[in-house]
């Protein structure tokens, strides 16, 4: 089971909407068009338009059955006395001096520049469960960075 914001959820539906729809008639018209080239068993246009058409449909597999599994946390059952998941956190960098705020999503909502990262992300996982006065040691490509947990909430 996987926890969503009601937004990335319909995005979700949104996508797999758009792939089984319009994907598929697109898919469907380059084997056409490949198929009118000739000898199937030498044409590399054909074969190109199979293969994408096996990763359309595996991508249509998988999500529905993300969205299967997919639950909208209600925002009054999250607990605002620790960092979990759709919690936005206020957090310093104690060797920067910088303030920077996330909210922790799923790996599928994460979007760095919307300040939205994945709780299986190191920073996620350094940032889970920890309370605001304590400090999070994340383990980066850059080195350790030491953060302190400002503040906790929904809407920061």
């Amino acid at each position: 089971m996987t926890y969503y914001t009601e937004e990335g959820l319909e995005l979700l539906k949104q996508e797999l909407s758009w792939l089984k729809s319009e994907g598929r008639i697109k898919v469907a018209n380059d084997l056409s068009e490949a198929r009118e080239k000739g000898d199937l068993s030498e044409n590399a246009e054909y074969d190109a338009a199979r293969d994408a058409q096996g990763l359309l449909e595996a991508k249509i597999a998988s999500l529905e059955q993300l969205i299967a599994n997919a639950r909208v946390l209600d925002e009054r059952e999250i607990d605002l006395s620790r960092i979990s998941i759709l919690c936005k956190t206020r957090v310093k960098n104690k060797k920067t001096g910088v303030e920077s705020v996330f909210m922790l999503v799923s790996q599928e909502e994460a979007d760095l520049k919307k300040g939205k990262i994945s709780v299986n992300s190191p920073m996620g996982k350094g940032l889970l469960g920890k309370k605001v006065g304590e400090f999070a040691l994340i383990d980066t490509p850059s080195g350790l960075i030491e953060l302190e947990i400002l503040e906790i909430g929904l809407s920061l």
